[in-house]
């Protein structure tokens, strides 16, 4: 066996003849002579020790099972070239080498899924890191260099060094469990009674909100880090809480929750933003991933 490895060129000759069932027609497809497709072959074998195509007693070059196995080698091969060429065709046009997004819980996630499945199909070339947080973390992460681009609710007291691009609006409803006292309160409930029973709240981590409540009425709460376990705990009848509109419309259609009509908390819409840092915006993607939460999140006549 030749010690020499196969290159580039005979593996994709290699496929060519495979894929197109004939030297002839693998002639064509890359534009050279038949006689230098079968000279490469040969060598190829050679280099292998390994017989890849019959040609005695066929009338087209067929493979052999060794030349099947070492199709699915050569394939794999050829498409790390393809996406070696593909990302340097993408560096040149000044797209990203990697993403890096912050995104709060708030934000629907049937919209997220949607978006990144368009966004691996646009650019391929573009690894993605995702962080999923609450309240500040966007904000921090974007202020420490930990990611381009962060989309969440809006800023309050906005940094000069971050920009905010209106992206949507996110609907917050009280709910509890359909056996839960305020549930079965008749009409309106007073904010006196609201406080006498458990809030869940979901908590800030990092320090950008450090001291500050939002939308807190009960004396009582329990604070959690996450929207998920909020609403388990919450369809768990251990108390009330405010949860995005999308992750609970299937629990009170069926009534797993009951939306709650509260004095002091009515449902309520708030803006969301894409951020990102003035001293570096974002690139190509960056800058494809907000428009398309924006015509996500946002009705048509506003887009």
């Amino acid at each position: 066996m030749s010690g020499a490895n196969p290159t580039l060129d005979q593996l994709q000759v290699f496929l060519a003849v495979a894929e197109q069932g004939s030297f002839s027609a693998a002639a064509r497809k890359l534009n050279r002579a038949q006689s230098v497709i079968s000279y490469t072959i040969a060598n190829l074998e050679t280099q292998l020790d390994l017989k890849l195509f019959l040609r005695e007693g066929v009338r087209e070059p067929r493979l052999t099972p060794e030349g099947q196995a070492m199709l699915v080698d050569a394939r794999r091969i050829a498409g790390a070239l393809q996406a070696i060429r593909a990302r340097a065709r993408g560096l040149k046009q000044g797209i990203e080498a990697e993403l890096a997004i912050a995104v709060d819980v708030v934000l629907p996630a049937p919209a997220l899924v949607k978006v990144l499945k368009t966004f691996d199909a646009q650019f391929p070339t573009v690894p993605l890191r995702l962080s999923i947080g609450a309240i500040g973390i966007v904000w921090q992460q974007l202020l420490a260099r930990q990611c381009d681009v962060s989309f969440g609710g809006q800023a309050l007291n906005l940094s000069d060094e971050l920009a905010a691009i209106r992206i949507g609006e996110t609907t917050m409803v009280p709910v509890a469990a359909p056996d839960h006292p305020l549930a079965l309160y008749p009409g309106r409930v007073p904010l006196s009674v609201v406080r006498d029973h458990i809030q869940l709240v979901v908590s800030d981590v990092s320090k950008m909100t450090e001291g500050q409540d939002f939308g807190v009425y009960a004396y009582r709460t329990w604070r959690m880090t996450d929207t998920a376990t909020k609403r388990n705990l919450i369809l768990s009848g251990l108390g009330w809480g405010g949860l995005p509109l999308w992750m609970i419309e299937a629990d009170v259609a069926v009534g797993r929750l009951v939306k709650l009509d509260l004095e002091p908390y009515p449902p309520a819409g708030y803006p969301a933003f894409a951020f990102h840092r003035n001293d570096t915006p974002p690139g190509p993607a960056g800058r494809w991933l907000i428009e398309r939460f924006r015509s996500e999140l946002l009705p048509t006549e506003q887009v």
